[in-house]
């Protein structure tokens, strides 16, 4: 299947779902330039299902990974590069956090409104409470352009890495906080 990148929000966005559609609003109204890749046969729910559209959106697209505390008490959704292994160890010593483990599917989509597969940053402007903390791996900062979902993964955006992290975020109302993964 041959996949285009096309600039900004779909044409005739009354098959989108009403999550997906939010994402474009608050991309469009924030004036951030973004592109699109649309790919409804291939849901790009694994890292390895993502190779081919990774190639056509030339970003780091990020493994994103909804995590929580042993009392699913504190939430977090951990941006790092795909190709990176995750050590929980390595992130709960640097948040100063219990052992973290996944969160369930229903804590996704009550909090983001997402379901697994579809972890983006996105997300986090469906979480109106402030419950999920946001850690980034600071390659994922290096890179020029960023990867996403707009909460599902029929779709991807291509966007700059300082309006994720800059004007995106803060219309979110959320912060991030920076982690270092080895990686090894």
């Amino acid at each position: 299947m041959k996949y285009t990148l096309e600039k900004g929000r779909p044409s005739d966005a009354d098959n989108r779902l009403a999550k997906e559609k939010r994402c474009y609003d608050l991309l469009d109204s924030l004036g951030i330039e973004y592109y699109r890749c649309d790919h409804p046969d291939a849901n790009a729910d694994t890292m390895e299902a993502c190779l081919e559209i990774d190639a056509i959106l030339e970003a780091t697209v990020c493994k994103n990974l909804f995590l929580c505390n042993r009392q699913h008490t504190e939430f977090y959704m951990l941006m790092m590069p795909g190709d990176k292994p995750f050590k929980t160890k390595e992130i709960s010593s640097q948040i100063n956090s219990a052992r973290l483990s996944f969160a369930s599917a229903e804590e996704m989509e009550a909090f983001l409104d997402i379901t697994p597969g579809s972890v983006s940053i996105m997300g986090l402007m469906n979480d109106k409470d402030n419950r999920v903390k946001l850690l980034v791996d600071k390659d994922v900062l290096a890179g020029e352009f960023l990867g996403c979902h707009p909460c599902i993964n029929t779709s991807s955006l291509k966007l700059r890495t300082s309006d994720a992290f800059g004007p995106l975020l803060k219309a979110m109302h959320h912060d991030m906080t920076v982690v270092t993964l080895i990686g090894e």
